[in-house]
């Protein structure tokens, strides 16, 4: 009788343990390997960031304005710099190659409203950097449903996963703004007049602003710029009150963060995403740190355990105080 070759059931079973064991520990590495590269692009997106700043404060002699407020989405005929309605997200589309986007909708004369249903097709077209691949993918998400000057009520539109230093204050970005400014003859009207309300915001993209380079007295490298913004896990996909608007809304904190300190108890510190928390300060679904740009383009990881003094002192751009964002 001829013996025929073979697994026994047993040892069937034992390779299919083994199989098993190695998929286990190799899944962890793999799901590692994914987290680091959705990092590094996200990085990426901060040196962009970065870049565009300085590209603008090079052709403008100074850093994008942060817009009037949460009620403008940008009114590309009145170009760059405080007069410009639409937030910092909005002024650097020229220098992220996003030219057209910034012109869609252009009307003639200044305080002519742009074309409304081009300003609702900007409002829609997604944009890969202003996401980051660790938190949500880049499409069109629920709004607040709000009305926006130029272009009517939008209940959808493209997000931002990122903020820009609007300083050290314990407020809405947008407080500074009121009472807003309800047409852009108004705005033309306030820069003859020089009637502009001043917020004194400490850091560098704020609302109105005109911050320039010689303003950063405590050093580019040692300012913060642009960095992740803290969101609820729960909501990357709904509205939240600081993820309500498109990232073109004018001063308001779902574009301006900031570096608040009074003492360890009450401070704006960086904290990573978590079910159940939403406040307006920096932080990201990545562990450990955050990323975040300096004025002077370079990217750091910013440790959630940051002393929060130094935290406030890198936030500001001229308190005199010494920080480093290596420390």
């Amino acid at each position: 009788m001829k013996k025929v070759k073979g697994f026994t059931l047993v040892e069937l079973l034992v390779v299919i343990a083994i199989i098993g064991m190695l998929v286990g520990l190799l899944l962890p590495a793999v799901q590692q390997a994914r987290e680091a590269a959705r990092q590094m692009q996200c990085g990426n997106n901060l040196k962009q960031y970065g870049l565009a700043c300085l590209n603008h404060e090079s052709t403008t002699r100074a850093f994008p304005s942060g817009g009037w407020d949460y009620n403008w989405v940008g009114t590309p005929q009145r170009g760059l710099g405080p007069d410009q309605p639409g937030s910092w997200f909005f002024s650097i589309l020229p220098f992220i190659e996003q030219d057209a986007l910034f012109h869609l909708g252009e009307a003639n004369g200044v305080d002519t409203m742009p074309n409304q249903a081009n300003v609702v097709t900007r409002l829609q077209t997604p944009v890969a950097m202003f996401n980051c691949p660790s938190r949500r993918a880049v499409k069109v998400y629920p709004t607040s449903g709000k009305i926006y000057k130029e272009s009517g009520k939008i209940s959808q539109g493209i997000k931002n996963d990122y903020s820009a230093n609007f300083g050290t204050k314990l407020i809405n970005p947008d407080d500074s703004a009121k009472p807003h400014t309800t047409s852009l003859a108004e705005g033309t009207n306030k820069k003859k007049n020089n009637s502009w309300n001043n917020p004194n915001d400490t850091g560098v993209i704020s609302f109105h602003s005109n911050v320039t380079m010689g303003e950063i007295r405590d050093g580019t490298s040692n300012t913060y710029l642009v960095g992740e913004k803290n969101l609820n896990p729960a909501k990357y996909e709904d509205v939240e009150t600081g993820d309500n608007e498109t990232p073109y809304s004018g001063a308001c904190n779902d574009c301006l963060r900031g570096g608040y300190f009074n003492n360890t108890s009450d401070h704006a510190g960086p904290v990573m995403d978590r079910p159940g928390y939403e406040r307006f300060v920096w932080g990201s679904a990545h562990a450990g740190a955050f990323g975040m740009a300096a004025c002077d383009g370079s990217v750091h990881r910013i440790s959630y355990s940051i002393e929060p003094q130094t935290h406030y002192y890198l936030a500001h751009r001229s308190d005199g105080e010494v920080a480093s964002m290596s420390e």
